[in-house]
């Protein structure tokens, strides 16, 4: 579950696609040869191609504002699926302060990554620990119980590694594609930790791959991103 608290802000600009205010999260960051910001940050108005996706909104709706109108803007309760993460040592550098360590892309409820929207910016990039004050509530992490990286034994005595929870490599590169449950930890990081072992024991002694992709897609409303065949 994603929201942003709605706040006040002012209206600076206003133009056909997008409504620019002043953002009230973060400061110019001044380091020589940085990015030049503003100060101001664009939010699409209800006719833009952008305004379909999940972003920040305003309230009362943008193409009801005019520059030097005060407003509110968030983003309202949501539920969102991680697509992707980034990591950035040292901190990316945006021209806003504070520089973000970490990149959340997330899709909202009902919409699925498609790959030719990859250079459409489908997916909604946050910080969760920067400026904004987003609210992050995890309701469900598939296959919680496991790291990617490990490597697992399933009913059918068939080795696996682990990349993600709909994405799994099978040792002998044949089909199916997903592992039959219950599964054994065969090792994590080079070793076969007990308590980890007997913890994703527990997890698969009852249940299937397929119940949970359907308590990810219950929630979700959406496919997973399926990785590409070999």
């Amino acid at each position: 579950m994603l929201e942003c608290p709605f706040t006040p802000v002012t209206v600076t600009a206003i133009s056909r696609f997008h409504i620019s205010v002043r953002w009230p999260w973060a400061q110019p960051d001044p380091a020589p040869g940085n990015i030049d910001w503003n100060g101001d940050f664009a939010i699409p108005t209800p006719g833009s191609r952008e305004a379909q996706r999940l972003y920040y909104r305003t309230e009362p709706a943008a193409d009801r504002l005019r520059a030097g109108d005060t407003c509110l803007v968030g983003i309202p309760p949501t539920v969102v699926h991680v697509v992707a993460t980034h990591h950035f040592d040292p901190p990316l550098i945006t021209g806003m302060l504070p520089r973000p360590a970490t990149l959340l892309e997330v899709l909202p409820q009902g919409e699925s990554h498609t790959p030719e929207s990859e250079f459409e910016e489908q997916e909604f990039a946050i910080d969760p620990a920067g400026g904004e004050p987003i609210r992050l509530e995890l309701l469900l992490r598939p296959y919680a119980f496991l790291a990617v990286g490990d490597e697992v034994a399933d009913r059918r005595g068939r080795a696996w590694r682990f990349e993600g929870p709909w994405a799994w490599s099978p040792f002998d590169h044949d089909r199916p594609r997903t592992p039959t449950w219950p599964l054994t930890l065969l090792a994590r990081d080079g070793e076969s930790p007990p308590e980890q072992t007997a913890a994703v024991a527990r997890a698969t002694a009852t249940g299937s791959h397929a119940q949970e992709l359907r308590r990810w897609t219950e929630l979700t409303k959406a496919e997973p991103t399926s990785p590409p065949d070999d």
